[in-house]
């Protein structure tokens, strides 16, 4: 399987300096330690990379965020702006995002996703889940503590299931609103609480396209920073191809067979237009084309 989107990250996480203060204050004097530059939630690229510059360019009020040390030892940083909103960081892709996610390596990307989620989060989360007061961070933005009620909060990560249902070699592929002309991909659903990942499948399936699935294998995982959610992949066995179409969560499903997967893969023309390469849908159709 080629290499997943948002994965192999070059950074290590440096858990150990979110708990220490006096190491994690060294890193921020350290005059080599680096930020990451960002235009809202947009990341600055260069030829696939992406732009860093010193802290000294850190705005005012911005709280920076440890992401990690490279091989070296420097630590890179991430900010949270002061006054940053919901309204004016969506979580949602937009098409100058995707021009620049196609551009981006597999590594960057990984850091790219892990600063734009847990930013993200810090927005949507200014108050106490608990009590409603307002928190403040701490461990080196991986929390936020409510200091009325002592109540602490850390990022949370809601997983889906994305999956291919194959019946008599071929895949079932869907398409939602307003995708691109062409477009379609494996069906996908958040897990729901009391849920096996099994069962999130067969039962996304079944309310999406009408389908019985069982025999339900894990493929692979992907971060998907939009806003921070993994995507677990998989594939199950179809018990029939009659579909009953919920018309609410897609616009239409189809059936591929095994040959025109592998034709629209390999570039040629053929009854779908794939999903772009950094979606762990395009290594799932890989997977399953392969055998």
């Amino acid at each position: 399987m080629s290499a997943i989107g948002f994965t192999g990250g070059m950074l290590d996480r440096a858990d150990a300096l979110r708990h220490d203060e006096g190491a994690l204050a060294a890193a921020l004097a350290d005059p080599s330690a680096r930020l990451l530059v960002l235009d809202g939630l947009l990341p600055a690229t260069d030829d696939g990379l992406l732009g860093w510059t010193t802290l000294a360019d850190l705005p005012a009020g911005a709280q920076p965020i440890l992401l990690g040390l490279d091989g070296g030892g420097r630590p890179h940083f991430t900010a949270l702006t002061a006054g940053m909103r919901v309204d004016n960081a969506p979580a949602m892709r937009s098409p100058a995002l995707m021009a620049l996610l196609a551009s981006l390596s597999g590594g960057e990307a990984a850091t790219y996703a892990a600063a734009r989620s847990v930013i993200d989060w810090h927005v949507r989360h200014g108050f106490c889940a608990n009590c409603g007061t307002a928190t403040v961070m701490f461990r080196a933005g991986w929390g936020r503590r409510c200091d009325a009620c002592g109540t602490e909060h850390f990022p949370r990560v809601d997983p889906v299931v994305i999956m291919i249902a194959e019946h008599d070699d071929r895949a079932l592929l869907g398409r939602g609103k307003n995708w691109p002309a062409g477009r379609y991909s494996a069906l996908a659903g958040f897990l729901e609480p009391g849920e096996s990942i099994e069962e999130a499948v067969a039962r996304e399936v079944a309310e999406e396209a009408g389908v019985v699935v069982t025999d339900v294998r894990y493929v692979a995982s992907q971060p998907w920073p939009f806003p921070s959610s993994l995507m677990i992949a998989c594939i199950g066995r179809a018990a029939s191809d009659v579909l009953t179409i919920d018309r609410n969560e897609l616009e239409d499903a189809i059936w591929v067979s095994r040959a025109d997967v592998r034709a629209v893969l390999a570039g040629e023309v053929g009854p779908f237009i794939a999903p772009p390469p950094y979606a762990i849908a395009y290594n799932l159709l890989t997977a399953w084309a392969a055998g």
